[in-house]
This record gives structure tokens, sequence and C-alpha cells, in this order.
């Protein structure tokens, strides 16, 4: 339970921030609990978290501002590893290095700024440009679909568990109007909400014969009636191709014997 001095100051902040939202950033805590809060990083231009939607918790203890939240992202991200408590000179890590004049905006800031740097820590990870820009594009279908466990968490599996995936039961709760806009983004996109992916119609084979052209082309009976006289001659074979050679041998060969014989009867 929060400590009266931690109430009063974690409403004056969620105040601030929904007035005065950071770029990039919005945060508000959990309706049943002023020390949960919920925060979407969208990821900035020129890095590659471009528009991808971050959703993350910061867990603070009930003496803050006295001691800092626990941070955690759980969107896959290529920078951090999902639901792991993070360690950062303004997280639970470093209770001592932590100052109290510090507040929600400014530690989403300094998350913000170090998930756009390289620099290594407890619960952070290594990957390539390509692979955070393939997580960024997916990271609106994670969040509504729990990373596509939608299915199972319907059928009573994985409610409540953030990292296993709880059907993106949790991100509706918290995020309702944007959790709209995600499933109405997948639909639209044609995107596979078991797996991700866009979604790829396969048509049946096609029954019409590969001529080359267009279907709809103007030259198309011509083009067929010369593939089928040109299959029709192809049938006939070299016998009927070349008929007039073989009558014309046939005659030369008549008029030739003709003339022996009547030579050898004077």
């Amino acid at each position: 339970m929060a400590s009266r001095a931690a109430q009063k100051r974690l409403t004056r902040e969620y105040k601030s921030i929904s007035e005065n939202p950071p770029p990039y950033i919005t945060a508000h805590p959990s309706e049943t609990n002023i020390l949960e809060w919920h925060y979407i990083i969208t990821g900035p231009e020129n890095t590659p978290y471009h528009k991808g939607q971050y959703w993350g918790t910061l867990i603070f203890p009930p003496n803050y501002p006295f001691a800092p939240p626990a941070i955690r992202m759980h969107t896959p991200s290529g920078r951090f590893q999902p639901s792991t408590r993070l360690c950062l000179s303004i997280s639970d890590f470093h209770p001592r290095s932590f100052n109290p004049a510090w507040e929600v905006s400014t530690i989403l800031i300094g998350l913000l700024s170090f998930m756009t740097s390289e620099e290594m820590t407890t619960g952070s990870v290594s990957a390539s440009q390509a692979e955070r820009k393939f997580l960024a594009a997916r990271s609106r279908w994670w969040n509504s679909t729990g990373g596509g466990s939608h299915l199972k968490a319907e059928k009573g599996a994985g409610k409540g568990n953030i990292k296993a995936g709880d059907g993106g039961a949790k991100f509706k709760s918290e995020w309702p109007e944007v959790d709209q806009e995600n499933w109405k983004w997948m639909h639209e996109n044609d995107i596979d909400t078991a797996t991700g992916n866009k979604t790829v119609e396969n048509g049946g084979p096609s029954c019409v014969p590969q001529l080359g052209i267009p279907a709809s082309s103007g030259h198309q009976a011509h083009v067929v009636v010369d593939a089928v006289i040109q299959q029709r001659d192809a049938g006939r074979g070299w016998l009927f191709q070349n008929k007039l050679f073989l009558i014309g041998g046939a005659i030369f060969m008549y008029v030739l014997v003709a003339r022996l014989l009547g030579e050898g009867n004077t």
C-alpha cells in the first residue's frame, strides 16, 4: 500500500504527465493500484524502433519518492529482455543513486534515452538493426494478442502472466483505446493474429492457357487461331507438310520409266 506521501506525489505526477506528456511517451497508473504504472514508448524517427509500440511497467515502492521503481518493458524490442527488471541508475537496482526530485517523466525520458543507445546492462540484449525493425513492425500485434497467445488465453491458459503471454488481456485492460486501434490496424493490414505475419491469399490453379499475353488483349483470338493451326499442322506430320514434293517426285519417276520402256520397244 502506498504511503500518504507516495499517494500524493504520484497523483500530482499523473496530472502533470497527462497535461504535458514527454515526446514519444504516455503513461498512467493502474486504476486499482497507484504504485503500478503503465507506459507506452513510441519508437522515435531515425531509430530502428521507429513506429514501434513499446509497453512496460513501473512498479513504485510504498516509500516513493525516496526509493526508485522497478522498470520493465514487456514488448519485445531487441534492446531489453521482455518483462525483465532493468538495471539502470533510475531503477530499483540502485536505490542510493536515485534522486527524489526525479519524477515519472524523468524516469521514462531516461529509459528512452538508454533504449536508443548501445550501452549494456542487466536486462539489456544485443540485436541487429534489422531484428529491431522487425520487432518494431510486430509490436502492436504482440501487445494486443500477447504474442499470439490470445488463442490459448481464450481457453483459460496463461491468464495474468505477461511474460508468458496473457492473450493481451492486461494490455487491453490498461490501454483499451490503444488496443482497439491495434486490432483495427491488424484487420486493415491483413495481419494474421496467430503469427503476426501478413496474410497471403493462396489463389487456386488457373485453367487459362498461358499464352504470354493478357487475357483481355484484343489480339487473343488471333493468337489462339495461330496456336490451333500450329497444333493441327504438327499433328499431320512430315508427309502432309511435304506432299507437293512427293507428288512431283512421283510424276518425274513415272515419266522417266515410261520413256525407258518406250525406247526398249523400238
